[in-house]
C-alpha cells in the first residue's frame, strides 16, 4: 500500500514538473521580449532626457551670446565714443545682427559647417536645407542641428561687430554694411570652417592636418576681428584732430553696464561651446570666470602702478581682455592655468593699448586690436602650453587611451600647431580685409566727409541724436 502511494506521488510530481516546464518554455520568449522592450524604452527615455537638457542649455547659451552683442557690445562701445557718435556706434552692432543673420541663413552656415575641403565648406546647406531637428553627430550628437546652427550664428554676429571698434566715428554706414557682409563670407567663413568644420585644416577634433586647439573662438573670433580691426584703422587713417584733440569716452557708465553684460554673456560663449550640459561645460564656465577676474586685477594693478590709481575703465577693459584670452583655452585648462592666462592677458593688453598704440600712432578708436587681436593671439598660444588631457582628452590613440594635449601635459608640439593656426588667422585677416576694404572703397567709399565727421555720425548717417539736450521751458 505504501509503495502504491509513493508511486502515485512521484507520478504526480513528474506530471506537475513537465507541465511547469512546458508553460515556462512557452512564456520565456514573451518575457524576454517584454524585458528587452522595457530596456529599450528606458534607453530612449534617457536619451530624450539628455537631448532635452543639452538642447535647453544650448538655447540659453545662444541667447547669452546674442546678449553679448545686443545690448552688451553696443553699450560697451557706445559709451567709449563721443556723444555725437553714440547712436551710430551702437547701430553697428544692431545692424550686423540683422545683416549677418540673413547671410547666415542663405549661405553662411553652409560655408562654415557644410562638408567641403580643408579651407571652406560647401553649398550643401544652402538656405538651411537639411538643417532641422535631427542632430549632426560630427558636431553635436545630442542637440538638433538647428540648435547648433543658431548657436553658431551668434558667434558669426559678434565677430564683425568687434571690428567696428576700430573704425568707429569715421566710416560710412553704407560702407560698414557692405564690408560686414563681404567679410563674413570671405574671412570669417573660411576661418570657421578650417577650425571647426568637417575636414577643416585646423580642426583638432576631426583630424585636421594642423590640429589647433580653439575651444570657443580665439582664432576664429578674436584674432580675425582684432587683426582686421588694425587693418581697418590703418587703411581709414586717423580721426580728425587725433591725437591732438582729447577724445575721452562720453559715458563710462554705459561702457560699465556693457562690460557687465559681456562678462555674463561670455559664459554662453565659452561654456556653451561644450555643446552639452555636462562636466566640460562646468569646467569651461569656471575657467572663464577666473580668467576674467585675474585679467581685471592684472590691468588694474598695472594702471595703479603707472598712474597712481586704478580706473573703472581700466578694470572693465582688463576683464574683457581676460575673457578674450581664456576663450580658446576655456575647455582645455583648469582653474589655476586660467588665472595665469587671465593675469598675463591683463598685463599684455594694457601694454598694447597704453604703449604700443602710442609708439606706432595708429588710431584704433576703441582698442579692438589691443584687446582682441593681442589677447586672442596670447590666449591661443598659451592654450598650447596649458591644455590638459585631464580636462579634455581630445587626442586619443588607436586603443582609445588619452594622449597628452598641451606642452605641460607632455605635448610640446601643440605649441607649434597653435603658432601655425595663429599665423594662418593673421594672414587671412590681413589679406582678406585689405582686399575687401579696397573693393568697398571703390564701390561706395569708406569714410564720411570731414564736415559729417565734425557734426557727428549720429546726425550725418542717421538723422538723429542720442541725447536731447534741450531745456524744457519753465
Amino acid at each position: 500500500m505504501r509503495w502504491i502511494l509513493a508511486r502515485t506521488a512521484l507520478l504526480f510530481l513528474l506530471s506537475a514538473g513537465c507541465a511547469w516546464t512546458s508553460v515556462h518554455a512557452q512564456t520565456a520568449p514573451e518575457t524576454n521580449a517584454a524585458v528587452t522592450q522595457h530596456l529599450q524604452q528606458l534607453d530612449q527615455a534617457v536619451a530624450n532626457a539628455q537631448l532635452s537638457a543639452d538642447n535647453g542649455w544650448m538655447l540659453v547659451s545662444a541667447a547669452l551670446v546674442l546678449m553679448m552683442t545686443i545690448p552688451g557690445l553696443a553699450l560697451f562701445y557706445g559709451g567709449l565714443v563721443r556723444k555725437k557718435n553714440v547712436l551710430s556706434t551702437m547701430m553697428h552692432s544692431f545692424a550686423m545682427t540683422g545683416i549677418i543673420s540673413v547671410v547666415w541663413a542663405f549661405v553662411g552656415y553652409s560655408l562654415c559647417f557644410g562638408s567641403g575641403n580643408s579651407f571652406i565648406g560647401s553649398f550643401h546647406h544652402l538656405f538651411l536645407r537639411g538643417v532641422g531637428a535631427a542632430p549632426d553627430p560630427a558636431y553635436a550628437a545630442t542637440i538638433p542641428q538647428a540648435t547648433f546652427m543658431i548657436y553658431q550664428l551668434m558667434f558669426a554676429i559678434i565677430t564683425p561687430a568687434l571690428i567696428s571698434g576700430a573704425f568707429a566715428e569715421r566710416m560710412k554706414f553704407s560702407a560698414m554694411a557692405l564690408f560686414t557682409l563681404l567679410w563674413s563670407l570671405f574671412v570669417y567663413a573660411p576661418m570657421a570652417h578650417m577650425v571647426w568644420g568637417k575636414g577643416g585644416l585646423l580642426n583638432a577634433s576631426l583630424g585636421g592636418a594642423i590640429p589647433t586647439l580653439d575651444f570657443a573662438g580665439g582664432t576664429v573670433v578674436h584674432i580675425t576681428s582684432g587683426v582686421s580691426a588694425l587693418v581697418c584703422a590703418l587703411y581709414l587713417g586717423k580721426r580728425l584732430n587725433y591725437p591732438k584733440e582729447p577724445m575721452p569716452p562720453h559715458s563710462v557708465v554705459l561702457s560699465f553696464i556693457g562690460a557687465g553684460l559681456l562678462w555674463v554673456g561670455w559664459f554662453g560663449f565659452n561654456a556653451g561651446s561644450a555643446l552639452s550640459a555636462g562636466t566640460l561645460a562646468t569646467s569651461a564656465f569656471v575657467a572663464t570666470h577666473f580668467g576674467a577676474a585675474a585679467a581685471a586685477m592684472g590691468w588694474s594693478l598695472a594702471e595703479w602702478f603707472r598712474n597712481g590709481k586704478p580706473s573703472a575703465l581700466g578694470a572693465i577693459s582688463g576683464a574683457v581682455a581676460g575673457l578674450v584670452a581664456i576663450t580658446p583655452a576655456a575647455g582645455f585648462v583648469g582653474p589655476m592655468p586660467a588665472l595665469a592666462i587671465g593675469f598675463l592677458a591683463g598685463l599684455v593688453c594694457f601694454f598694447m593699448v597704453v604703449k604700443v598704440k602710442q609708439w606706432f600712432g595708429y588710431d584704433d578708436s576703441l582698442d579692438a586690436f589691443g584687446v582682441h587681436g593681442a589677447g586672442g593671439t596670447l590666449g591661443a598660444i598659451l592654450t598650447g602650453v596649458f591644455a590638459s588631457r585631464a580636462i579634455n582628452p581630445i587626442f586619443k590613440d588607436a586603443h582609445g587611451n588619452a594622449l597628452p594635449v598641451g606642452w605641460i601635459d607632455g605635448n610640446w608640439r601643440q605649441v607649434v600647431h597653435q603658432l601655425g593656426g595663429v599665423g594662418i588667422a593673421w594672414v587671412i585677416s590681413i589679406v582678406g580685409t585689405l582686399v575687401l576694404l579696397k573693393v568697398v572703397d571703390l564701390l561706395v567709399g569708406l569714410r564720411v566727409d570731414p564736415s559729417d565727421e565734425i557734426d557727428g555720425l549720429d546726425l550725418s548717417q542717421h538723422g538723429e541724436e542720442g541725447y536731447d539736450w534741450e531745456i524744457a521751458p519753465s
